[in-house]
């Protein structure tokens, strides 16, 4: 399936593949993914997903925010109030009817975002390790003084990944923007079932997370928390494909 471009103001493109609904899936909804943090559209669980689509002809699409993979843009001047908008843009423009968002880490936190703005649109949400409020988290909990320094005095500051050989690059403007969109520090007001799919050996994600996002929420039983004892951050051996599939399955009914 070939890439395609969302046309964007200021010529700016967003990278997207796109899997129209045949007429076997046509009345299910369609799945979108949202990846994480600096990560992009050609992923394990993207792709998989998109073959699970394939298979019983159910409409599917995933993307890369600006500044990732394909997408135009600089990666360093990205916000979650931007990459929200992005993924808004896609639902908007590329989707039609209801549909399951499947976020991914980052992608969790864009999914709960658009499910706010989109309520009627969004049939289901699959959090895969979702990361809702981890800006905030981080520079409490893993910036000591002189991170933050250096943060307010160079505007910016690269932290080492496990992910990358090169370091990753935290904005003042990424956590300054990441606080206004905070959302478990208030009641959640979403009325949609909810799949939470949580490693307890995630070293990126504590596994308490996927509780905090579910006693967030007015209606706590709209989310199911699904821990993977042996699971890490990324959830893409075999058998965590297999959970995943079942979620897009139960959902999708």
């Amino acid at each position: 399936m070939s890439i395609n471009y969302l046309e964007r103001e200021h010529n700016s493109r967003l990278a997207y593949r796109k899997l129209d609904a045949d007429d076997r899936g046509k009345n299910l909804p369609t799945v979108m993914f949202c990846g994480g943090f600096k990560s992009d559209m050609e992923g394990t669980k993207a792709q998989f997903l998109e073959q699970e689509c394939r298979s019983r002809g159910q409409g599917f699409i995933r993307f890369d925010y600006s500044g990732h993979g394909a997408s135009d843009g600089a990666f360093e001047d990205g916000t979650i109030g931007l990459w929200k908008d992005d993924a808004l843009a896609i639902l908007d423009e590329l989707t039609q009817g209801a549909v399951i968002l499947a976020g991914s880490s980052m992608g969790g936190w864009i999914a709960l975002l658009l499910a706010r703005e989109r309520p009627a649109r969004i049939k289901g949400i699959i959090g895969i390790a979702a990361a809702p409020d981890f800006t905030k988290d981080i520079y409490e909990s893993d910036f000591d003084n002189k991170m933050k320094e250096t943060l307010a005095k160079d505007g910016f500051i690269d932290i080492p990944s496990e992910y990358s050989e090169q370091p990753y690059r935290i904005s003042k403007a990424l956590i300054e923007d990441g606080a206004r969109h905070c959302l478990l520090d208030r009641p959640l007001a979403l009325d949609m079932p909810i799949r939470l799919l949580q490693g307890m050996k995630d070293q990126d994600v504590p596994w308490q997370k996927a509780y905090r996002i579910k006693n967030a929420l007015l209606d706590e039983s709209r989310a199911e928390v699904i821990l993977v004892e042996s699971g890490d951050h990324r959830l893409s051996r075999p058998e965590d494909l297999v959970l995943l599939a079942q979620q897009v399955q139960d959902l999708s009914l």
